[in-house]
């Protein structure tokens, strides 16, 4: 636990440009706060005395403005920013080293007893608003944009965008020993779609408008 709890104060430190020292944090961090409370209820959960747990959780929601379901997997190293309104799941699992900001959602649509949130992998970061849902899984290194709505499996090393979520690029490692970004990968917008479906549309449209108009003063000659 304390070994976890320098990970997580590391962290901030890293992330967090306006946060000083880990004083600081531990007393004034909502989303540390809430973290500590997590790691106890996840322990009572591990142990079966569940409400015990869910009642610590529910005080931490209360207190901080986070809602993290004792079930929930973190992993060590995980910051949120801010943190109001954010909400874990009880199957969510979330890898090392994350980051997340406020409003952010890592929930299901399934009413079934299964895995039906999300698995998020090592070094990811999820910005302001963003709703990742369903058992899906976003790969190591990867970025979803503030207000995405993701639905589907998120490759490693991605960044994600829009509503639905949608991959605007990929970043391959093994590409130089900087590894600089390459191989962008455009994945089908469909509001691109509609609006290159209606000027595709158009010269038809004004073709037959001009035949009727032919047509209408010939009528009109006759």
């Amino acid at each position: 636990m304390l070994n976890q709890i320098r990970k997580d104060i590391k962290m901030v430190l890293e992330r967090d440009p306006a946060s000083r020292n880990p004083l600081e944090i531990i007393l004034c961090y909502a989303g540390f706060h809430a973290l500590i409370f997590h790691r106890i209820a996840h322990w009572l959960w591990k142990h079966e005395m569940f409400l015990i747990g869910r009642v610590l959780s529910h005080i931490s929601r209360f207190l901080t403005g986070i809602e993290i379901h004792p079930g929930a997997k973190i992993g060590d190293g995980f910051f949120i920013d801010h943190g109001m309104g954010v909400v874990i799941g009880e199957t969510a699992e979330v890898g090392d080293n994350c980051m997340i900001y406020h409003g952010v959602t890592l929930g299901g649509f399934s009413m079934k007893k299964e895995k039906r949130h999300p698995t998020i992998g090592n070094n990811v970061i999820i910005g302001a608003g963003a709703k990742v849902l369903g058992p899906i899984k976003v790969g190591d290194n990867s970025k979803i944009g503030s207000g995405s709505v993701v639905l589907g499996d998120v490759p490693r090393n991605s960044t994600v965008i829009g509503v639905p979520g949608r991959i605007i690029y990929r970043r391959d490692p093994a590409a130089g020993s900087a590894g600089e970004e390459y191989n962008w990968q455009s994945s089908t917008d469909p509001v691109a779609q509609a609006i290159k479906c209606l000027l595709e549309k158009i010269p038809q449209i004004e073709k037959e408008i001009q035949e009727l108009r032919v047509k209408l003063k010939n009528m009109e000659e006759k």
